[in-house]
């Protein structure tokens, strides 16, 4: 099975053998799209993976096809929501664990003004959400009336007061707007439940999005399209990796555990986590939305290249500010030197650290009427048994880059109270295994079990 990732920046392909789940070869090649003259395809730099793997093993040249895709900006969404605090920040949460990049939060009900600032933000898709089940119904079906009168081009994924879905479903339908009605994410206050809308952005995102960004206009040497061949958007299906890597399938195979991945990039440093929750834990929380194990979030803020000005500040580092706006004008930048390859690495260790902190949250002891308690926000992960590094800067790395990039996020006193890693395993995914058993996780769950579990023991990457 060939397993295919089309990135933002470079596509990257792997041969999988399913009866055994080993890696026979993987490839990759910068990701080409059209220009604005139509020259250039996607399937550009698929080509040189496949030539590439075949000249490895020629069974690339016959092997199906899976892949997922983040290229063309990948999935964008805008989250539409009752209130702040409660439903729109549901929405985002489910956005983002859905591997979308939320590109806009609106909350209050929609407006000339909104609508004007939704237009700018220009998502593939809007999540519209609100109200508990039986709750308040107005601000949902105000916004539903809303964009039905614009009427919204669509498409439209409604995850909010079910009592409230005919309704609402009857109003964009007679506008024409194309929408996919999912359970609702805030069942009622405390609960957040995203499985039901997860899958509505994904079938949204195969149905609409895929094809809507025309990102090919070919086939591949054996009359395969890019749509035929992507089945979700990168993100979604690297946190279903994560899953399979932290949980397993069963007891003959077993998962690693809790797991946290941290991902830097260019532009963004991304981070799945699935941990079980204690429920001992869950009357210390002081958050309105409920914390769910399987978690994922991006800060556009952090990064290597186009976020790098933003992260030196972020970390305080004056001292790199230089640099990081160097970096910045010249993106595709590759260090020529020590002391360049120092700077990259601290700056990537800066956005792992603030990523990591900014997922987890903190504890602090507080006075309330029971006495003095611990009150903690956020995501605890200072029980993770295993943290897995991604992205560049770690892949083409030795042990040394790993050292530094990543276990300055990990040990057990920060000031703070920040919920970090305390002592966990430490890998680094330098061959893109997360994606591939994403990839395969449906179809062939044992192969994608064996795949992750090169992760597992791989110590220092």
């Amino acid at each position: 099975m060939l397993c295919v990732d089309f990135g933002s920046t470079y596509t990257k392909a792997a041969l999988v053998d399913l009866d055994s789940g080993d890696l026979v070869a993987t490839a990759s090649s910068p990701t080409t799209l059209p220009d604005a003259t139509g020259q250039g395809d996607v399937l550009d730099g698929y080509d040189a993976c496949v030539s590439a793997l075949a000249q490895q093993d020629p069974r690339a040249l016959q092997a199906e096809v899976v892949a997922c895709s983040s290229a063309g900006g990948g999935l964008r969404v805008a989250v539409v929501g009752n209130e702040e605090l409660v439903t729109a920040e549901a929405g985002r949460r489910v956005a983002l664990s859905s591997g979308g990049k939320v590109v806009l939060v609106l909350s209050g009900g929609l407006d000339d003004d909104k609508l004007a600032r939704l237009r700018a933000a220009a998502p593939d898709v809007v999540l519209l959400v609100g109200g508990t089940d039986g709750g308040n119904a107005e601000v949902l079906e105000g916004d539903a009336a809303f964009l039905s009168r614009v009427p919204w081009p669509g498409p439209v994924v409604v995850a909010g007061n079910v009592d409230s879905q005919p309704l609402v479903a009857e109003l964009l339908a007679g506008s024409g707007t194309p929408h996919v009605l999912a359970d609702n994410v805030v069942p009622r206050i405390g609960v957040l439940a995203p499985d039901g809308a997860r899958r509505a952005i994904r079938e949204i995102f195969l149905s609409h999005v895929i094809g809507g960004k025309h990102l090919s206009s070919r086939t591949d040497a054996r009359g395969r399209s890019f749509t035929d061949m992507v089945q979700g958007a990168t993100p979604d299906v690297v946190l279903t990796g994560v899953e399979l890597l932290a949980r397993g399938l069963d007891e003959q195979h077993p998962g690693a555990g809790d797991v946290v991945v941290v991902d830097v990039g260019g532009a963004t440093t991304d981070v799945h986590s699935v941990v079980e929750l204690d429920p001992e834990d869950s009357g210390l929380a002081r958050e309105v939305v409920a914390t769910t194990p399987v978690t994922r979030t991006v800060e556009g803020d952090l990064g290597m290249r186009w976020s790098a000005v933003s992260t030196v500040e972020a970390a305080l580092r004056d001292d790199l500010a230089d640099a990081a706006a160097r970096r910045r004008r010249h993106p595709d930048y590759l260090p020529d030197s020590d002391a360049e390859r120092d700077v990259d690495l601290h700056i990537a260790a800066a956005a792992v650290r603030i990523a990591l902190e900014r997922h987890a949250g903190r504890s602090k002891v507080v006075v309330s009427p029971e006495g003095r308690v611990v009150e903690r926000s956020g995501k605890d992960l200072r029980e993770v048994d295993l943290l897995v590094g991604s992205g560049g800067v770690l892949r083409h790395g030795g042990p040394d880059a790993v050292r530094r990039v990543l276990e300055p996020a990990t040990g057990d006193a920060f000031e703070g109270g920040w919920q970090l890693p305390r002592d966990p395993e430490v890998v680094v995914d330098r061959d893109y295994v997360l994606a591939a058993a994403g990839l395969l996780a449906e179809q062939h769950p044992v192969a994608a079990h064996r795949l992750v579990s090169r992760l597992v023991g791989a110590v220092g990457g």
